[in-house]
C-alpha cells in the first residue's frame, strides 16, 4: 500500500497539488485522470522518486516492488525475446516460456522472437518495453498512457491481462473503456486537490459535477445573507435602539465563512463548420489498391462509397494500411489501381498524422488557423483559437513550443476554419485528455456531413461508428454493421466472435434455448477444466525448474568436496529433470 498525507507540489508559481492525500489499499486498481498538465505524471514521478515534493510525505512499504512503464527506448539484447526476458525476476530467469506468452500477446510473432529491437517500429518497441514490466512482477504497476500507439486487439489484451493482474495499478489513460475495464477505483485531479472514488470515471465526474453545483448554490446563499446583514448594518447602524440587532448581525457575518468563486477550467466546446452538400454520394472507390512496392501492396479491390451521413470507422492491427487508405482517399496518394470518382462540392477536412507535421514550426496557433481560411477575419479566428483552449496570449505560442496535444488541437482548429462535408480522421483522440474526447464525440455526433475515422479507441466507435472498414485476414472488408455487432458476430482473429473482454464487450447474451444453455455450460466446463490443466502445466514448471536449480547448486558444492558419487547421482538426477522441463514445455506449447 502507498499512503500520501498533505502533498504539495508546484512548478515555479503554478500549483499542481495542494496537501492532497489518499491512499492505495490492497488490491486497488485506480484510474487517475484530470486535464492535461495538471500533474498526473508528475504524479508518478514523485512516487517514483525522480522528483521532489514541495511539502507532504509518501508512505512507500518496504520491500514493496513498483515497476513503471518506461517512455524512453533504450535496448540492451540482440532480439526481442532476450530482452523481454530481462524483466523476469531473478528466481524465474529461466522461464522463457512466460516472455514467450506475453510477447505473443501484445501482437509479436514466433519468428519476431529472434529479431532485433530495433527493426520494430515505435510503437511495437513501446510493446517491448510493456512485456519487460509485466514480467518483473511488481506490485504495484504505473501505466502511463500503456495503449498509445496499439492496435485494437493489443488493448484488448492488455485489458484482460490486467484484469487478471494480482496486484495494485495506477494508470493515466485517455481511453475511458479501457481504464473502466480494468480499474476498481477512479481518482480526479481536479482543483489542486485529488480526490479518489469507488467505480468508474463516469461516476467520479458526476459526483464532482455535483459538488461542484452545491459548492456555487451553498456560495450564492451566503453571499445573499452577507448581503442583506450588511445593508442592515449600513442602514441601522446609527440608531440606539437597533444597536443589539447591528452586534448580533457584526458577529454573524464574522462566523459566515467566505467562499471563494469556483476557477472556470478551459474545456473544449466547439462544432466542425459543415459545408452544404444536397447530393447523396461525396465519394465513390472502385477497386482501388494501394502498395509502396510490388512486396509491399497493403490492400486491394476495396469498393467504398462515402454517403452524405456516413459514420465509418476504420479498424485493425497496426500497419495494415489504415492510414494509408485515408492518406489515399483525401488525394495525397494515388491508388495503384482503380479509381476515386468525388462529387464536385465535396469538401474535405483531414486530420492525420502527416498534417501535424507538417504545421510550421515558426507560426503561432493563430497564423496557423488563419491559413486555413483567408477569408476569415481576426476575431473569427480568435474565437476558434479560444474553443481549441488557446485563449489570450496562448494563440500566440509558436509551433515550435506546443505539446503533442496543443498541436493536435491546433490541426483540429484548422479543419473548424475550413466548413467540411466529410472529415477524415486518423487517429484524432491521441494526446486529448479524457474531457476533450467527449467533447470531440459530442462535436462529431452533431456534425452533419459524413465521418470516416481511424481508431484503436472502442469507445469511440461505440459512439459514432454504424459502418466498418475492417483490416484483417490480409484484406479489407467494408461491413455494414456497428463495432459491438461486428464483435458478435465476425470478431478479431485471436478471440471467438462474442469472446474477448466481458466488460469492455458489454453484456453477452443469454442463450434463447435449453440447448443453448447446455451448450453454454458444456463450453464453461471446457474452458475450466483447459485453464485448470495450464494452470498445473505451469505450476509444475516452476517446481522442476527450483528443482534443477537446487540440484545444480548441490552440484557445485559436491564438485569443490571432490565427491564423485554424489557428483554422478546429482548429474543422473539433473539430466531427468531437464527431459522433465522439455516434456512440460512442450505440452504447454500445445
Amino acid at each position: 500500500m502507498i499512503k500520501i498525507n498533505q502533498l504539495t507540489k508546484s512548478y515555479f508559481d503554478r500549483e499542481l497539488f495542494s496537501e492532497v492525500t489518499f491512499q492505495m489499499n490492497a488490491g486497488d486498481r485506480l484510474g487517475l485522470v484530470g486535464r492535461n498538465g495538471h500533474g498526473k505524471s508528475t504524479l508518478f514521478k514523485l512516487i517514483l522518486g525522480q522528483e521532489e515534493w514541495d511539502s507532504g510525505d509518501i508512505v512507500i512499504p518496504r520491500n514493496y516492488r513498483i515497476g513503471h512503464l518506461e517512455q524512453h527506448l533504450q535496448f540492451h539484447q540482440p532480439t526481442i525475446l532476450e530482452e523481454a526476458a530481462l524483466g523476469l525476476p531473478e528466481e524465474e530467469a529461466h522461464s522463457i516460456y512466460k516472455a514467450e506468452a506475453i510477447l505473443s500477446g501484445l501482437g509479436f510473432t514466433e519468428t519476431d522472437f529472434q529479431r532485433a529491437p530495433s527493426e520494430f517500429s515505435g510503437g511495437f518497441q513501446i510493446r517491448i518495453n510493456l512485456a519487460k514490466l509485466l514480467l518483473s512482477d511488481p506490485n504495484l504497476l504505473l501505466l502511463d498512457e500503456p495503449t498509445n500507439y496499439l492496435d485494437i486487439t493489443s488493448v484488448r489484451w492488455i485489458s484482460r491481462f490486467l484484469s487478471n493482474f494480482k496486484g495494485e495499478l495506477i494508470i493515466i489513460s485517455h481511453d475511458r473503456d479501457f481504464m473502466d475495464s480494468v480499474t476498481t477505483h477512479t481518482a480526479v485531479i481536479h482543483r489542486q486537490k485529488i480526490r479518489k472514488f469507488e467505480g468508474g470515471t463516469a461516476k467520479a465526474y458526476a459526483q464532482l459535477v455535483l459538488e461542484d453545483e452545491i459548492h456555487e448554490k451553498t456560495r450564492a446563499n451566503e453571499d445573499k445573507k452577507r448581503a442583506h446583514a450588511e445593508a442592515f448594518i449600513t442602514r441601522f447602524r446609527a440608531q440606539a435602539s437597533k444597536a443589539k440587532m447591528v452586534q448580533s448581525r457584526i458577529k454573524m457575518l464574522e462566523r459566515l465563512p467566505k467562499l471563494d468563486d469556483l476557477a472556470e477550467i478551459d474545456s473544449l466546446d466547439f462544432e466542425f463548420r459543415h459545408a452544404t452538400f444536397a447530393a447523396k454520394t461525396l465519394l465513390e472507390a472502385r477497386d482501388i489498391s494501394f502498395g509502396y512496392s510490388a512486396d509491399n501492396i497493403l490492400f486491394t479491390d476495396i469498393d467504398l462509397a462515402i454517403n452524405a451521413r456516413d459514420r465509418i470507422g476504420v479498424i485493425g492491427n497496426n500497419g495494415k494500411g489504415k492510414s494509408t487508405l485515408l492518406n489515399v482517399l483525401a488525394g495525397g496518394l494515388t491508388p495503384v489501381t482503380g479509381e476515386i470518382k468525388t462529387h464536385p462540392d465535396m469538401r474535405i477536412g483531414y486530420f492525420g498524422q502527416t498534417n501535424i507535421q507538417r504545421l510550421d514550426a515558426k507560426l503561432t496557433v493563430e497564423q496557423e488557423i488563419q491559413n486555413a481560411n483567408g477569408a476569415l477575419t481576426r476575431t473569427q479566428v480568435r474565437n476558434i483559437c479560444g474553443t481549441m483552449m488557446f485563449s489570450g496570449d496562448m494563440a500566440l505560442k509558436k509551433v515550435t513550443v506546443l505539446s503533442g496535444g496543443e498541436k493536435s488541437r491546433t490541426l483540429l482548429g484548422k479543419i473548424l476554419a475550413h466548413p467540411s462535408n466529410l472529415l477524415l480522421l486518423d487517429e484524432p483522440n491521441n494526446h486529448l485528455d479524457m474531457e476533450s474526447i467527449d467533447a470531440l464525440i459530442d462535436s462529431l455526433e452533431n456534425f452533419p456531413g459524413a465521418l470516416l475515422i481511424v481508431t484503436h479507441n472502442e469507445g469511440l466507435l461505440r459512439a459514432l461508428a454504424t459502418k466498418l472498414i475492417v483490416f484483417q485476414h490480409g484484406k479489407a472488408d467494408v461491413i455494414d454493421a456497428g463495432y459491438d455487432e461486428f464483435l458478435e458476430k465476425i470478431g478479431w482473429d485471436d478471440e471467438e466472435p462474442g469472446k474477448g473482454n466481458a466488460k469492455a464487450n458489454g453484456a453477452q447474451k443469454k442463450p434463447t434455448t435449453r440447448n443453448g444453455r447446455d451448450e453454454k455450460k458444456e463450453q464453461a466446463k471446457a474452458e475450466r477444466r483447459e485453464k485448470a490443466r495450464i494452470e498445473k502445466l505451469e505450476a509444475d514448471i516452476i517446481k522442476n525448474e527450483n528443482a534443477l536449480k537446487k540440484y545444480n547448486e548441490q552440484l557445485i558444492l559436491e564438485a569443490n568436496r571432490n565427491n564423485l558419487a554424489q557428483m554422478r547421482e546429482l548429474s543422473v538426477k539433473i539430466s531427468q529433470v531437464k527431459r522433465e522441463i522439455d516434456d512440460l514445455y512442450g505440452r504447454y506449447s500445445e
